[in-house]
């Protein structure tokens, strides 16, 4: 990256970096004036001085306090000012002054683009739009029609069968990292103390892989002890949840009464796995059976959607397990999400569940292509496409939010602290 740059589109923070030798910089620039005691001879002295040449803490204090949409300008000033920025003093900063917000992402990659879409929850009309060419991404379509996201700090990272690429929600830039060890398809991720934990989905492993961003480094690190199918992901407390999914390798006669029980317990299941133990606890159902449909981690607790054929229930599992307040593993149904009245479940209904601080956001989105091939191209029967609720976990009501853009509506959901 340059030391120097065209600063006609920057704003005067930026623009401060640069002094102008033609005119008064009292005049024409903005200039921090800051005392510098002198530790030695016990004086104090004050000097005006360019923004560039704060100390390091000084400067972070300044940048930490811009608006979101300067974050961009900021990454392309100077080398300083980007290391600065991808710094976790830099992160913490803009937490403490309250510039970091709980957002919604959706994010869909086609065969020409990868698309994003954002929404604070509460705060935004409407779902703000970016897209991503092909060339800018460098990737295939087909490694990341079932991709699965997870978010470390303001970076979603999208992880596909044999490929993975990071999003900075700050700068706007994507970039390849390194893929997983087993393609996988259909499989449940999440975060636990800043690394990535993926399981299931691969037909020849049941192993659970750990990745490490900051060495770009995927390791086994246990077995599972159910091989799952369309599970999903979530983590509290250093424990990471796989929940529901199908038995792979199941053979598709089997009709006998022992193989459906034994797919219904897959399909109504959690097993969890004590990251920092590195062994498996005793795996929990969902009461009263039914397919987990979509499951996420919020306040503590696990939120579970879950099909019964022609219902959906809402249930909430106590997860605190390490930090206290008692109530580990304990089941409560709560109010489920009040759908249309004419909507009908059927298998090309897809659902995305996502922990925004203390809410959970549920959103409908479209079902894959095969659905919607068999089907005519019709969208589900009764039901608008990209509706959005969100579940207040404190006061226990559902309100509803602005819907999915329709571009974006084949996609995978996750919640950023940006």
């Amino acid at each position: 990256m340059s030391e120097s740059c065209n600063s006609r589109q920057f704003s005067w923070l930026v623009k401060s970096c640069f002094p102008n030798p033609q005119q008064d910089i009292h005049h024409n620039h903005r200039v921090v004036t800051t005392s510098l005691h002198s530790t030695t001879a016990g004086k104090a002295s004050t000097e005006d001085q360019s923004i560039s040449s704060l100390p390091h803490d000084l400067l972070l204090e300044c940048l930490s306090r811009v608006a979101h949409s300067s974050l961009f300008s900021i990454s392309l000033v100077c080398r300083r000012w980007a290391h600065l920025l991808h710094s976790s003093d830099f992160y913490q900063l803009r937490r403490c002054h309250g510039r970091l917000r709980h957002t919604v992402f959706a994010v869909a990659v086609t065969d020409s683009a990868l698309h994003t879409a954002s929404h604070r929850i509460g705060h935004d009309a409407s779902w703000k739009m970016a897209s991503f060419t092909a060339e800018d991404v460098l990737c295939f379509h087909h490694l990341f029609s079932h991709a699965r996201l997870s978010a470390i700090g303001r970076h979603i990272y999208i992880i596909g069968r044999t490929a993975m690429l990071r999003c900075d929600t700050w700068t706007g830039t994507v970039t390849a990292r390194s893929g997983m060890i087993f393609p996988r398809k259909k499989f449940a991720a999440a975060v636990v103390y800043g690394k990535i934990y993926v399981s299931g989905g691969a037909s020849r492993s049941s192993a659970v892989e750990e990745y490490d961003p900051e060495t770009d480094t995927w390791l086994t690190v246990a077995d599972a002890p159910r091989r799952r199918y369309g599970c999903i992901g979530a983590s509290v407390d250093g424990v990471f949840y796989v929940i529901g999914g199908l038995k792979i390798g199941s053979s598709g006669n089997e009709n006998s009464r022992a193989a459906g029980a034994e797919a219904h317990v897959y399909a109504s299941s959690m097993d969890l796995y004590d990251v920092e133990a590195r062994g498996w606890l005793r795996s929990r159902s969902v009461p009263g059976g039914g397919c987990v449909v979509a499951a996420c981690a919020a306040e503590g607790h696990i939120y579970v959607l879950a099909s019964h054929a022609v219902e959906l229930s809402f249930w909430r599992f106590g997860a605190r397990k390490k930090s206290g307040g008692g109530g580990f593993g304990e089941w409560c149904r709560v109010k489920s999400p009040p759908l249309p009245a004419q909507f009908r479940l059927d298998s090309t209904v897809r659902f995305s569940c996502v922990g925004v601080g203390d809410k959970v956001a549920l959103v409908q989105v479209m079902g894959c292509i095969d659905d919607l091939l068999r089907r005519g191209g019709r969208s589900t029967r009764g039901l608008k496409e990209g509706l959005v609720l969100v579940y207040d976990c404190a006061a226990g009501e559902w309100s509803r939010e602005a819907d999915l853009p329709e571009v974006i509506r084949r996609a995978a959901c996750v919640s950023v602290e940006c």
